[in-house]
């Protein structure tokens, strides 16, 4: 399964992607869309991965390629190609399918649970989930669920936190990817966010939750697992 990842700040990577993609013998290509980068024809991947960043979704007066990042995404999407969000990548997504993306009542940054909505049991991609788990967060904004997608999870801080379009197009607001080391990325650039707030840890228990690390790291495998297994299927019918 041939990957490609959009890259919107230097210091959000692929985290334990990486990892599960060198173990599967996955190719990894990828564009940093802030560095201007060329997006490849839709033809040369299997699977798009959108990462976060700390701009919005809405900022296409300020970062200019988003713009024409969402109109390959919606491209890809059309394609019928298989498709990851991550934070700011779910809102994109859920954007280019006419969702909106506002403000979350509350900014949710550090280790918190979420949960499986009863709706997701509908969904086949719902399945490549846990039914709890806590995960890493760091995000101000959130999605809108699309018309015609699953809401597939959900936080007591943020109502929307994952959904599902078709069997191939997955977002989610929190962080299955992150690892000790790209935690420790976003303390260093973002640490101004962490103020005394109801769903923001410090960065002394932001710390603290890397024992949750190894079972991040379970979830974002399984996930992947999944889109590996639907990669397969779609490559045995072809």
């Amino acid at each position: 399964m041939r990957i490609h990842w959009l890259q919107h700040v230097p210091f959000e990577g692929l985290g334990r992607i990486a990892g599960w993609a060198a173990e599967n013998d996955c190719p990894v290509s990828g564009s940093r869309m802030f560095g201007g980068d060329a997006l490849p024809p839709v033809s040369a991947f299997d699977l798009l991965i959108v990462m976060g960043g700390p701009m919005s979704a809405n900022d296409e007066h300020v970062h200019r390629w988003l713009a024409g990042e969402k109109r390959f995404i919606a491209e890809v999407m059309d394609a019928g190609k298989q498709v990851l969000g991550i934070c700011l990548g779910a809102q994109l997504i859920a954007s280019c399918a006419g969702a909106g993306i506002r403000p979350n009542d509350d900014k949710e940054i550090g280790w918190f649970p979420v949960e499986k909505t009863s709706a997701s049991e509908a969904a086949v991609a719902g399945r490549a989930l846990a039914e709890k788990a806590v995960v890493f967060h760091w995000h101000g904004e959130t999605f809108d669920i699309p018309a015609g997608a699953v809401h597939l999870a959900r936080s007591s801080a943020c109502e929307n936190q994952a959904f599902a379009i078709g069997d191939r197009i997955i977002g989610l607001q929190y962080h299955l990817e992150t690892t000790a080391s790209s935690a420790e990325a976003l303390i260093k650039h973002c640490r101004h966010e962490l103020i005394d707030a109801p769903y923001i840890h410090s960065e002394s228990q932001i710390r603290a939750g890397f024992a949750n690390v190894a079972a991040l790291r379970a979830e974002m495998d399984r996930l992947l697992d999944y889109f590996q297994a639907g990669h397969r299927k779609a490559t045995a019918a072809a």
